[in-house]
């Protein structure tokens, strides 16, 4: 049975013309009302008819860049890579793809949401960054998303995240467990038993691979993890302030914090210093992803670092094929 433009208005509670609106995206329309009409789009599969229908089966010189927070020099770094290597001849007319970077602020919404937007738009590719979030519920969405735009002639790349099998998208991963563990092992060669680790967000692949990472350095060097050495929290300064503020609080006996990323280690940094402790001679503090700024902190941060601009680049050169 063929869907039809007014099915979907009826499952988003919309007259036509909005769905239409939304659609084109010539008119201005209300953001709840927007992904309402796209989710109703996507759970019936709709597709436009006629001589737009024709046009599906071809891709635009549209290339879509997911990233969840485009201030984060991890995702920029990678998104600037691609855009360079997006940016050469190639194009239907011989010009650039025209890069779109989807800044989803780490939501499942807003990446839905793109995912569906890139594919009315026949994106020529989409490349995906970082980690994916671990709920079921929306892996398999977004992995329905991803093979409904490999069917449609997009390219998809995950460039730092993990495979998602059976959607016919190219994964280029990082081995965040391997750099966890080998971090946590430098530290422990220098003599630190009592580590606490501020780890990201609860629900993202790269946290817990990482903390994995971690812990299995820890458990091969015979040491207990005290439940009390781990903190979470976002990827950002302010978290790694209050989380060390937290570990010193739980345990003012530890002599060294690993951080979930590098921006994370700068607030752990300046909380130890607010709190009177110096870095290393009181408390090491180390790092993850070797971001730009870290060898300019004082001291140089100690860190694991990830090939980003390269991942990026050959992120942008396997989604031009």
């Amino acid at each position: 049975m063929t869907v039809t433009l007014a099915d979907v208005a009826a499952r988003a509670q919309v007259s036509p013309a909005t769905v239409s609106r939304v659609l084109n995206g010539n008119y201005p329309v209300a953001a709840s009302t927007r992904e309402r009409v796209l989710k109703a789009v996507d759970e019936l599969d709709y597709v436009l008819n006629g001589p737009a229908s024709a046009l599906a089966a071809a891709t635009s010189d549209l290339v879509g860049i997911l990233v969840n927070d485009i201030a984060d020099p991890f995702f920029g770094i990678m998104a600037g890579a691609v855009q360079s290597e997006i940016g050469g001849p190639g194009g239907r007319v011989g010009g650039e793809r025209l890069a779109v970077v989807c800044n989803t602020g780490g939501t499942p919404e807003r990446e839905l949401t793109y995912l569906t937007l890139l594919q009315r738009q026949r994106a020529a590719a989409v490349v995906l960054t970082g980690g994916a979030m671990e709920d079921e519920t929306h892996q398999a969405a977004v992995a329905a998303k991803l093979r409904r735009l490999v069917e449609a002639g997009t390219r998809v790349v995950l460039c730092g995240r993990p495979p998602a099998p059976d959607t016919g998208a190219i994964a280029l991963t990082f081995d965040n467990r391997g750099g966890g563990r080998e971090l946590t092992e430098h530290l422990i060669g220098l003599g630190h038993r009592r580590l606490g680790y501020i780890a990201g967000p609860e629900e993202r692949t790269t946290t817990r691979h990482r903390l994995e990472g971690h812990r299995t350095a820890l458990a091969a060097h015979g040491i207990e993890e005290d439940p009390r050495w781990t903190v979470h929290g976002r990827y950002d300064r302010e978290a790694g302030y209050e989380a060390t503020l937290e570990l010193l609080r739980r345990d003012p006996t530890l002599t060294a914090v690993v951080a979930a990323n590098d921006t994370v280690a700068l607030g752990a940094c300046a909380a130890l210093r607010d709190s009177g402790l110096r870095i290393p001679d009181d408390v090491s503090v180390a790092g993850f992803d070797d971001l730009p700024f870290s060898i300019d902190a004082v001291p140089a941060l100690t860190t694991v670092r990830l090939p980003l601009a390269e991942a990026g680049a050959r992120a942008g050169r396997v989604a031009m094929g």
